[in-house]
C-alpha cells in the first residue's frame, strides 16, 4: 500500500511558542481596529450576537452546519469577541467560548451585557484546550485559531479529545488556494505569486527582529490528514460561492476575486461513536 503523507513538520522560525506569543499580542493590540472594520458585519453589537461563518455571508441560522443546538454543550474555539457563541446561547445551547486574546474576550464580555444569556469565556490556546475529555456535544470555529497556531494537527486532536462520541466539529478557514495570491481585492489579487505547496508561514517582524504575527498554511490534503489523524470523520468540505447581490469588500475578499475562486473552506467533521 502507498504511504499516506504526514502533516508538515513545524518550522523552527514559527514554533508554537513563537506563534502563540506573537498572535496573542497582535490580537490584543488590534482588537479595537478589527471591530471598527468588521464588528457590525459579525453582529458583535447585536443583542444575542450573530453567527456568520465567513465573509461570503454564510449564517448558521440558514445552513445549520452544527445541527440542532438547543440543549447541547458547545465549544467555540477561537471565539474572538464571541458573537457566534452568544448567538448559540440565544438558541438554547450551553456554550463556552475560548480565545487566545484577553482584549478580544474583554470586548465580548462588554457586548453580552444586554444579552439574556451569558457565555463563559476562557483565555487559552487551542493547542491545549483546558477541558476534560468528552465535555462537548459540538465544537466550532469561524476563522478562529486554526490558521493562527503552528500545530493545527494538535488542535484537531484536542477537539477530538473534548468532543463526545457522535459530536460534530465544524471550522472555517481561508480557502487553502488563497495562499497563492496576494492579499489584494483588486486585479493584482488574481495573479499567483506563491506556490500552493509552500508551507512557510506568513510572519510579520518588528524592528527588533521579533515575530509579531504568524499565520500558517495547510493544503486541502493536509487538513484532511489532520482530521483523519485525530480520529475524526470528514463529512463535507463546503466552499461558499460569492453572493450575487453582495458588493462588500473585506480585506482580500471581494466580488471580483469571489467570482473566480473560493475564499473560504468550511470543514464539517464527526467524532465516531464507539
Amino acid at each position: 500500500m502507498p504511504q499516506v503523507p504526514r502533516p508538515p513538520q513545524l518550522l523552527p522560525d514559527a514554533t508554537s511558542e513563537v506563534t502563540e506569543r506573537a498572535n496573542r499580542s497582535w490580537w490584543d493590540s488590534d482588537a479595537e481596529n478589527y471591530h471598527r472594520e468588521h464588528g457590525e458585519f459579525l453582529g458583535v453589537g447585536r443583542d444575542g450576537g450573530d453567527f456568520v461563518w465567513c465573509p461570503e455571508r454564510v449564517r448558521e441560522a440558514d445552513v445549520h452546519l452544527l445541527g440542532e443546538v438547543a440543549g447541547r454543550d458547545i465549544l467555540e474555539v477561537g471565539c474572538g469577541s464571541a458573537p457566534c457563541a452568544r448567538w448559540l446561547a440565544a438558541q438554547g445551547a450551553r456554550v463556552v467560548g475560548m480565545d487566545l486574546s484577553r482584549r478580544m474576550l474583554g470586548i465580548g464580555v462588554a457586548a453580552m451585557a444586554r444579552d439574556e444569556q451569558r457565555v463563559p469565556l476562557v483565555q487559552a490556546t487551542a493547542e491545549a484546550l483546558p477541558f476534560a475529555d468528552d465535555s462537548f456535544d459540538a465544537a466550532c470555529s469561524a476563522f478562529g485559531a486554526v490558521p493562527f497556531v503552528a500545530d493545527s494537527a494538535g488542535v484537531m486532536a484536542e477537539v477530538a479529545r473534548v468532543l463526545r462520541p457522535g459530536g460534530r466539529w465544524v471550522f472555517a478557514v481561508n480557502h487553502p488556494m488563497r495562499w497563492m495570491f496576494p492579499d489584494d481585492p483588486g486585479p493584482d489579487g488574481l495573479t499567483v505569486t506563491i506556490p500552493y505547496f509552500n508551507r512557510t508561514p506568513y510572519t510579520e517582524i518588528d524592528d527588533a527582529g521579533q515575530v509579531t504575527y504568524a499565520e500558517h498554511h495547510r493544503t486541502i490534503g493536509d487538513r484532511v490528514r489532520e482530521i483523519r489523524s485525530a480520529g475524526l470523520i470528514l463529512d463535507d468540505i463546503i466552499e461558499p460561492e460569492w453572493p450575487d447581490d453582495f458588493d462588500r469588500v473585506w480585506g482580500q475578499w471581494s466580488p471580483l476575486r469571489g467570482s473566480y475562486f473560493p475564499g473560504t473552506a468550511i470543514f464539517s467533521c464527526t467524532k465516531p461513536v464507539r
